[in-house]
């Protein structure tokens, strides 16, 4: 292995450029010429990849967002797509790559490896914190703490005028954002796509905290939660308790962006220095996590295919902790 390319796509995630600064500085320690992709799989068709040195990721552990940029690509769900792509590549002599997104990326990367045979190692980069294989994904503690500050700020007027807030966190088909700012913020309940909360159980909490003299409420709303998002839920609930004053904040982008946490940039660094090793001692098609504090490769199709459910303690401590 002699030479190796670093992308991210799909979504942005706080952590992201630290992943891409571990992934270049080890591969230069360990003698091995590193490029960078920019924009993705869109980037690798269209050959917009360039050489890196040590210097090309300093001062960037500490920003958000990505250098290599993102993008979607639709040519390179298409067989001349990935030709190309691997033509570009083959034209530079990368004998690998290391993936950094979530798993639509990791699903190209798959398909990419068996069709091509280019050994390809991924990075969970993803705030959602979805994928199998991981304990945590690179952005998700960052955007926990990002919409914790919302949240915190949110209660002091939700206290102040006697409100109940519904208040959306990003989580299409995952919950994890959602469950750990209920904890961390003290919410009243938490909405996700993986429990059946119904509408009944909302109005029949909120009625209950009326009835201990409990003045205001923060309802948490995964935005793929199977009632709805955080709008068309309370606008039912309000129909069955008029008397309330309810408002919704969708906290939306901003969940994506800022400066990474110590957290995510030691997990990226961390995962990056596991996917250029990963690649030398000859794996192929699996992504790096860390379970239990120690590196684990997981195959791709196992990663994006298995379930990743939600600690049944986190949501009975929710239930708990704001009786």
């Amino acid at each position: 292995m002699k030479s190796i390319a670093v992308f991210t796509s799909g979504g942005d995630a706080p952590g992201m450029n630290a992943g891409v600064r571990a992934v270049v500085r080890n591969a230069l320690y360990l003698g091995i010429d590193i490029y960078g992709i920019k924009y993705g799989y869109n980037g690798m068709i269209e050959g917009d990849i360039y050489k890196m040195k040590s210097y090309s990721v300093s001062n960037i552990i500490q920003r958000g967002g990505t250098i290599l940029k993102s993008a979607r690509s639709k040519e390179f769900l298409t067989p001349e797509g990935r030709k190309k792509a691997y033509e570009q590549l083959s034209k530079r002599g990368i004998q690998g790559l290391v993936a950094i997104g979530g798993d639509g990326t990791f699903t190209g990367a798959n398909v990419f490896y068996e069709e091509f045979g280019i050994p390809v190692v991924g990075i969970p980069g993803t705030i959602d914190n979805d994928l199998y294989g991981s304990d945590y994904t690179v952005g998700f503690d960052t955007a926990v703490n990002t919409a914790l500050h919302s949240i915190d700020l949110i209660r002091d007027t939700a206290n102040s005028h006697d409100r109940v807030f519904f208040i959306e966190v990003m989580g299409r088909q995952s919950g994890y954002i959602a469950v750990q700012c209920g904890i961390g913020g003290g919410a009243e309940m938490v909405m996700v796509p993986e429990t059946s909360t119904t509408i009944k159980d909302v109005i029949e909490r909120l009625k209950k905290d009326r009835d201990k003299d409990k003045t205001s409420s923060i309802i948490i709303v995964a935005e793929g939660d199977i009632q709805g998002n955080a709008h068309e839920i309370a606008s039912k609930v309000s129909k069955e308790l008029p008397e309330l004053d309810i408002r919704v904040s969708t906290l939306g982008h901003v969940q994506r962006g800022g400066s990474p946490t110590a957290f995510d940039r030691i997990l990226a660094s961390r995962l990056g220095m596991a996917a250029v090793e990963g690649l030398v001692n000859g794996k192929k098609g699996v992504m790096v996590g860390i379970i239990d504090d120690k590196i684990h490769y997981t195959s791709f199709k196992l990663a994006i295919s298995k379930s990743k459910p939600i600690n049944d303690d986190l949501m009975r401590m929710i239930e708990v902790l704001s009786s």
